[in-house]
């Protein structure tokens, strides 16, 4: 049977008082005693109940989830998954709620971070650019006893912040691998499309493309990175210069999560059907493509689970425990049209 409260009490050689004081994060309860009681939980297989722990604080859980203003289609599907988590998950104490922010500035974004109470929130999951301000930021957030987690971008050198999202030096791989075994023999240029380069993951997305086109297709050649800020007349403007001045392009791999306003620039200038084209993460535009051919794989990670799994993590975190690793592991699902 799963060991009680009264069994730890006894393994740990102390009054039911005594543990439950300890379990509930309540003052008054010495060093030693909380030695004792998580000895005991590791020797007998003790398994807390976060939601009795909660009921017995009397408070829920405040997590926020804290996304970029700029942003597409795959924005639009974060923001629905985490409104879907707001709802299912107020009967387990978790009051979540979401803002959007500007995060073209990194002073600006330290700032929000410093404004932050870390009376009002338990924890912060946060889609953040990487820079010096950002991260120095997270650090003091982290200080102030504010649990979090870096959301699908991180910042290098956070060793106490989590992080949910794929593995983006593997994603940027896995893309390379399919645009030279589709692309074939023939030689050719590859152009690549980030919204922004100053980004964390795109630069290890393109990290890993470029080492193993490198090392595994060297018929092929890659492009200098092109980026569209979100633009919809930049993108299209640039598109068509580099179009214009590589007639040998085979491929394009847009290594950003929104593919839909490059490739439709791409597509003024030439036609996608006869080009190796692979693009990140399930949208309705990216589906679209699957199914006319004008995209012929998406490297995508399931944003629902990203969302579940970033909220499982504050809580753990919450309730000073260690997340379960592979429950939160975000897996790189490759799709085409055949398996959409």
């Amino acid at each position: 049977m799963r060991p009680t409260a009264k069994d730890l009490a006894e393994a740990a050689g102390l009054s039911l008082a005594t543990v439950d004081r300890v379990l509930n994060d309540r003052p008054n309860v010495s060093p030693r005693a909380v030695r004792s009681v998580n000895e005991a939980i590791e020797r007998i297989g003790f398994i807390r109940n976060p939601a009795a722990v909660s009921l017995a604080r009397n408070k829920s859980y405040r997590f926020r989830f804290v996304l970029p203003t700029s942003g597409d289609l795959y924005l639009a599907e974060l923001i629905h998954r985490v409104e879907e988590a707001r709802v299912s998950m107020k009967g387990d104490l978790i009051d979540l709620d979401f803002v959007q922010i500007p995060i073209d500035d990194p002073h600006k974004v330290a700032k929000y971070l410093a404004d932050i109470d870390e009376n009002e929130f338990d924890g912060i999951a946060m889609m953040a650019p990487e820079s010096p301000q950002v991260r120095d930021a997270i650090g003091r957030l982290i200080e102030r006893g504010v649990k979090f987690v870096q959301f699908l971008s991180g910042q290098e050198k956070l060793p106490t912040a989590d992080f949910v999202g794929v593995d983006n030096y593997a994603a940027g791989a896995t893309a390379a691998k399919i645009i030279g075994r589709f692309v074939g023999r023939r030689a050719g240029k590859v152009l690549i499309v980030a919204e922004t380069m100053q980004s964390l993951d795109s630069i290890q997305r393109r990290f890993g493309f470029d080492d193993i086109v490198n090392s595994q297709f060297p018929h092929l050649q890659c492009l200098p990175s092109v980026e569209t800020h979100g633009d919809e007349r930049r993108a299209t403007q640039i598109l068509q210069r580099v179009l214009e001045n590589n007639q040998e392009v085979a491929a394009i791999y847009v290594l950003s999560s929104e593919a839909r306003i490059p490739l439709e620039g791409a597509a003024s200038f030439t036609d996608l059907q006869k080009i190796t084209v692979v693009v990140h993460e399930r949208t309705p535009f990216s589906e679209r493509g699957l199914r006319d051919a004008s995209v012929d794989a998406v490297i995508a990670q399931d944003p629902g689970h990203a969302v579940r799994s970033a909220i499982r993590i504050m809580r753990a975190r919450t309730d000073f425990r260690e997340p379960h690793a592979a429950q939160d592991k975000i897996r790189i699902e490759v799709l085409l049209k055949e398996n959409l």
